[in-house]
This record gives structure tokens, sequence and C-alpha cells, in this order.
């Protein structure tokens, strides 16, 4: 078994200063990556900076910024300012998030996210290598031209004033089509699958993975698969799995309208076709308690690290031999030293 990275998501719905408390024990206990999610919440840029100070070794990822709620030089600024700020340890981690939030929270169209993907990572690496910008593409035309829609033509091309810490700053991104997750083996640094069951993310994903492969630049490495997991040790683990089940029907029944909600599809594509629906069905009726317990048991146990030392070293091997290559886990356990405990053993299978 290879030996994996351990990384720690901050939840966005929490108290974010009490999270944080835990981060130096965190990091000593073996933590290498701490993320910070954003949806619509408190923004994740003002929590990773405050993270930088906190902490010494460990990377810092953003999981994820939405692609469109920033334009792309304000997320390459942002990335090499938190990059500056931790001494070359920060990763940008980028999605489309879902039409719901876009064009109900931000108020702008959600269109296009494969190509603006593309173009926003084209640009951010451009300004990260210090070169004039200048961008043509067919959703973003860096200067803007005078022959835009309200332009006044005193666009000027130019090059960000700092010199970043590195040239290229990892990209992550959240990935779930085929299409997008082709895209992101091309293309990107990482990928971060949601709810990835080891035993079947060849048969989903696997010709994705590779057709966007074999277009991949070497340059860029071995493509960095990040795995979000609940981790969980305790006596009460069917609390546990509960927890994990509810969050499986939010996503599953309420992220998205019914024919556009990626997770339904993703959870049809696992073989789970009859229990999405209905999921779906009682979590838009309001049945939220009755969706989590049509969740299977299967699914939750899979896509978690919940159990025995014993049970979590088997998920860990399954998930290692599926290409997994970080653990991103929220430490479920009660107290502080349970999860500490808990981060510590799991270092330690993943150094065995």
């Amino acid at each position: 078994m290879g030996r994996a990275r351990l990384g720690v998501a901050i939840g966005y719905a929490g108290d974010f200063l009490k999270a944080a408390a835990a981060v130096p024990d965190y990091e000593a206990a073996g933590v290498e990556l701490f993320s910070v999610s954003e949806t619509y919440s408190f923004d994740a840029v003002s929590q990773l900076g405050y993270l930088a100070a906190i902490t010494k070794t460990a990377a810092l990822a953003s999981d994820i910024l939405p692609i469109y709620t920033r334009t792309p030089a304000l997320l390459a600024m942002t990335a090499a300012g938190l990059d500056a700020l931790s001494g070359g340890r920060f990763e940008l981690g980028l999605g489309s998030s879902g039409a719901q939030v876009i064009e109900g929270f931000h108020g702008v169209p959600f269109d296009a996210p494969l190509g603006r993907t593309r173009e926003i990572i084209e640009i951010c690496r451009q300004v990260w290598r210090r070169e004039t910008l200048a961008h043509a593409g067919r959703h973003y035309e860096l200067p803007l031209p005078a022959s835009a829609l309200g332009a006044v033509g005193a666009g000027k091309a130019l090059r960000i004033i700092n010199h970043p810490v590195r040239p290229a700053v990892p990209v992550h991104i959240a990935a779930l089509s085929p299409k997008s997750v082709a895209q992101t083996a091309e293309i990107a640094d990482g990928w971060a699958p949601i709810f990835f069951h080891p035993e079947r993310a060849a048969d989903v994903w696997g010709e994705a993975l590779a057709s966007g492969t074999a277009l991949r630049s070497p340059e860029l490495g071995k493509l960095d698969v990040i795995v979000p997991l609940a981790l969980y040790t305790g006596e009460f683990t069917e609390l546990a799995l509960m927890t994990v089940r509810q969050q499986i029907a939010l996503y599953v029944g309420g992220m998205g309208a019914r024919g556009r909600n990626f997770y339904y599809d993703l959870a049809v594509r696992y073989g789970y076709e009859s229990e999405a629906a209905e999921i779906q069905r009682l979590f838009l009726s309001g049945q939220k308690d009755d969706a989590a317990f049509a969740v299977p048991e299967e699914l939750a146990r899979a896509v978690s690290l919940i159990g025995t030392r014993d049970e979590i070293a088997a998920r860990v091997e399954a998930l290692v031999a599926a290409g997994a290559t970080t653990l991103l886990v929220q430490p479920g356990d009660r107290s502080h030293e349970e999860r500490i405990a808990a981060l510590e053993m799991l270092r330690g299978i993943l150094d065995a």
C-alpha cells in the first residue's frame, strides 16, 4: 500500500475559530493539509489567511472556490497572496458549485463550467508566471477590447505587481461528470471527488481518467486524488454512519433540482438508481429523516472511515488501491483528545 497524504477539512457551517483552535494539535499529530470549504457561507479566503498564521508545515487548500464568484485574475491574485502568506503552502481548489447557489445566491448565470474552468486555469498560470496578461478565449478576453459591450477602450495589458512565491500554485478541481473528470485529469494538479466509492470508482470514472491522462502534460506530474471522508473511531458507529447518510441524502436529494443534480447522477452511476430516486422523492417532499434512512448502509460505509482500527485500515487499503493519494477527513469523535487519537491512528495506518 502506497503512502497517502493526510488532510483535515474545516467545515463551512460551524464555528471556525473553535475548529481552528485544534489545528496546531492536528498538525503535530501528522496532518499535512488543511482545507476550508466555501459555499454560501463565510468566505474561505479570510479563514485560510488565519490558518497560514497558525500552521507551520501543512499545506492549505480552498475547498472549493466557485469559479463564478471571482474573476480569473482575482482567483490568481488570491492564490498568489495566500501562497506568499504561507511560504509556498497554498493549493487552489476550484469547482463550479451548482445553479441553485450560483444563480440564486450570486445572481450570475451558471453557464459553460467546463470551458470557464479551463480558461481560468490558463489565466491563473499566466499570472503566476508573471507574464503580461493576455487571453483571448471564448469566455474571457483580457484586456477587454473596446468593442465589448460597455467597454471604454482603456483596458491595458498588465502583469501582477508582486513576485509570486511559485510560478505554479497547485490547482485542484472538484469534478464528478465524465467530461469534467476527463478535463481535470488533463489540466489540473489534483482531483477532488466527493463520495468516492473505491470499489466502484474504476467503473464510474476509469474511462474518463484514462482519456484525460492521455492528454496530460508530463510537467504536471501524477494527479493528486483528494478524497473527502468522515473519520470516526468511537463506540457509537451507527450514529456516525447516520451523519454520513444524512449528508448523502442532502446532496443526492436536495443539491439540485430534478434532472440537474450531479450527486443524484453519481449515485445512479454507482448502481443505486432506485435508491437515489427514493432518496430524492423523500427529501424533496420534506421527509429528510426518511431520506437519510433510505441511503444504503453499504454506500455510507464505502465513502467513510468509520469503525475499528482494522475496519478503517481495510477501507484505507481499498482507497489507496483505487488511486486515492490524499485522504481529507473530518474527524467526528466527540472530544479533542479522541479526535487527536483518531488522526494519529490514521497517520500510523498510512505510514505502515
